[in-house]
């Protein structure tokens, strides 16, 4: 079983209830960046350990939140290091309104990961883009490159969509489906 951490900022707890969706299918550990931006006791060590690291962060003014930023400039020590090189790397994101620019984020995430000598690992799915799609449709949102959500800013984390967290969970399982492989 492949080791697979998901480190995530969450401001409001929607992007971590993507986080334990992820983790869900994933069979991963979560990895929580606090309100400081600062990972816990032993996080660092947890995802140089990692054989896949997926990436969350909510989508603030067309990027990642300040905390994950903070996150991702002090891993520039491993990047020195080609500490992470050669890792799978994968990304979710929720915002607001439906663009919400969360491809913007969702590049930001790519981009580390790249610089850090990694592979990135899409979503696999189709969009749910017929006339009979309905908006609780896995992956209805219409992402490859990453998990995303849409959830309204006066909804509360347990009104987010279950078409939303079904897609983080089926992404989940399917970082674990690459990561076995790549682990061969």
């Amino acid at each position: 079983m492949p080791d697979i951490v998901v480190v995530y900022h969450s401001g409001y707890g929607h992007t971590q209830r993507m986080a334990q969706a992820v983790a869900e299918g994933a069979g991963a550990q979560l990895l929580a960046i606090d309100a400081d931006g600062n990972l816990p006791e032993g996080g660092w060590e947890r995802l140089d350990a990692a054989d896949a690291i997926v990436m969350g962060s909510p989508t603030y003014m067309g990027g990642v939140s300040w905390q994950f930023k903070k996150f991702a400039d002090a891993s520039s020590k491993r990047w020195f290091a080609q500490a992470w090189k050669d890792k799978l790397f994968a990304g979710f994101t929720n915002s607001a309104t439906m663009n919400g620019d969360k491809l913007s984020t969702l590049h930001y995430l790519f981009t580390l990961a790249m610089q850090h000598g990694g592979v990135w690992v899409g979503t696999g799915m189709m969009p749910s883009n017929t006339k009979a799609a309905q908006r609780n449709d896995v992956n209805y949102v219409g992402s490859s490159a990453g998990a995303m959500a849409s959830t309204p800013a006066d909804a509360s984390p347990a009104e987010m969509l279950p078409g939303d967290l079904e897609t983080a969970r089926r992404f989940g399982q399917r970082i674990a489906e690459v990561a076995a492989r790549w682990a061969r």
